[in-house]
């Protein structure tokens, strides 16, 4: 069978994870010169009590090649493929140190996949491709399949404050300096890998309803759309978007995740957002 390899930021249910045995790489915390493994040796409550008194901003690196070694060398062992899905490249380094750890085993077939995306897409990515792994599909057709998703996935959110994206280099300084000056309150979105602006608008309120737009007017109808809600410190708020967009659509259920620190670092308390994926 094709294993399915993730990290932290794709937000897995600890539940699947271990129904499924699926090993997830942890993304690394750095913190008042602590350092930390996420998901292991720090959760997100314990990070944003810590962030509130931290003396400077908290920064992330992606998981040294070590990690990867670890699990390469326990499945690979197998003679089975293994399929790592993957944060995008340009905002984590977590693709390079699975390439690099991947060069230490050059008779294991090995395949590493940049999704582009964050969070909620790439944790569906992960559970389709669980999915498919556990049917029989070959590593190919898999591989295949995921690469086929990529395209048609969606992120968009929206912060309490641009300054952390800003000062993490995650997007540009002139939409922080506008984000401060004018109070608007962009929906910002996924797209060629980066965060970006998608549309600047004046309130929080008008930009929730213009995501619930979004994912009316985007999301899959005749494919399942993988709907996922992402929040951070505003769980009432994750949980009221969820349930109207789960009665809308006809859903029995939309999973609401909460950002892990590695992403709370850059986006700041106060993201909301939804993931999912167009016809």
């Amino acid at each position: 069978m094709v294993h399915i390899i993730g990290d932290t930021t794709s937000v897995l249910d600890p539940a699947f994870v271990a129904a499924h045995d699926v090993p997830v790489i942890p993304q690394l915390i750095h913190i008042d010169g602590e350092t930390y493994l996420e998901g292991e040796e720090i959760d997100t409550p314990t990070f944003m009590e810590k962030m509130d008194s931290a003396k400077e901003l908290p920064k992330t690196s992606a998981p040294p090649p070590e990690l990867f070694v670890e699990v390469f060398e326990r499945l690979a062992s197998t003679g089975e493929p293994l399929i790592c899905i993957l944060p995008s490249s340009v905002v984590s380094g977590t693709v390079r140190s699975a390439t690099v750890a991947k060069r230490e085993f050059p008779d294991a077939d090995i395949r590493v996949i940049d999704t582009g995306f964050v969070a909620g897409p790439v944790r569906s990515m992960i559970e389709a491709a669980v999915g498919w792994a556990e049917s029989g599909v070959d590593a190919d057709t898999i591989e295949q399949r995921v690469y086929e998703m990529m395209p048609r996935g969606r992120l968009y959110f929206v912060v309490a404050t641009l300054k952390y994206l800003a000062m993490g280099g995650r997007i540009g300084g002139a939409a922080a300096l506008m984000g401060s000056l004018l109070k608007v309150r962009p929906v910002l979105m996924f797209d060629n890998s980066r965060v970006n602006v998608f549309e600047k608008i004046r309130t929080k309120k008008r930009a929730v309803e213009r995501m619930k737009e979004l994912v009316y007017e985007q999301i899959a109808r005749e494919r399942e759309g993988h709907l996922t809600i992402l929040q951070a410190g505003v769980p009432d708020e994750g949980e009221a978007l969820a349930d109207e967009l789960a009665a809308q659509l006809g859903y029995s259920d939309v999973p609401v995740l909460d950002m892990p620190p590695a992403i709370v670092t850059h986006g700041g308390p106060g993201i909301l957002g939804v993931g999912f994926f167009t016809d």
